[in-house]
Parts: C-alpha cells; sequence; structure tokens
C-alpha cells in the first residue's frame, strides 16, 4: 500500500454525511484527508466483516470522529465520515446495500 495515492473518490454516503457539516468542520476534515493521502497506513484496519476498510479517528473541538477509507491501487476511496455514536452498524450497513 506504499502507492502514491493519485485519485480520491466519494461514495455517496460520505458526500451525503460531509454536506451536514460547517464549514470549518470541513476544512479540518480536508486537513485529514491529506495526512490519510500522505500516509494511508494511518488508520486501523478492521477485522472481520470489515476486513480491508481502515478507520482514521480525529477530533474536531470535543467530538471525535471517524473515518472510514480503503485503497485500491493509487485510488483513495472515502467510505464514510461520522461521530463514533451508531458509526459502525451504520458503515455495515452501507456496505451490505453495496
Amino acid at each position: 500500500m506504499n502507492d502514491k495515492i493519485k485519485k480520491v473518490i466519494q461514495s455517496p454516503f460520505f458526500v451525503r454525511r460531509a454536506k451536514k457539516l460547517r464549514k470549518k468542520q470541513k476544512e479540518e476534515i480536508n486537513n485529514q484527508i491529506l495526512k490519510i493521502m500522505n500516509n494511508p497506513e494511518i488508520g486501523q484496519e478492521k477485522k472481520g466483516d470489515l476486513k480491508g476498510i481502515y478507520v482514521y479517528k480525529f477530533k474536531i473541538r470535543d467530538t471525535q470522529y471517524l473515518l472510514a477509507y480503503r485503497v485500491k491501487q493509487d485510488i483513495l476511496e472515502l467510505i464514510m465520515i461520522g461521530p463514533h455514536e451508531n458509526y459502525y452498524r451504520d458503515l455495515k450497513s452501507y456496505l451490505k446495500s453495496k
């Protein structure tokens, strides 16, 4: 996974969730995405039915956000963003519906 990221794609689920955020939150998320692009292994790889999905955790003010993504060759796919509450439940149901 040491390839340089050349393209970033966003799932419709990620786009819907990101649209609801404020401008400052979006700016911080963009900074975090740049960190992931520079080091795709920064997140924690999940096991079991989420194998192949990485989750990167970061804080905006006092709220911890989780960003789920996967990397295929040189493409970073942003799957889901949100606070921890019900995060994995929503992520699993989204992936099953795909």
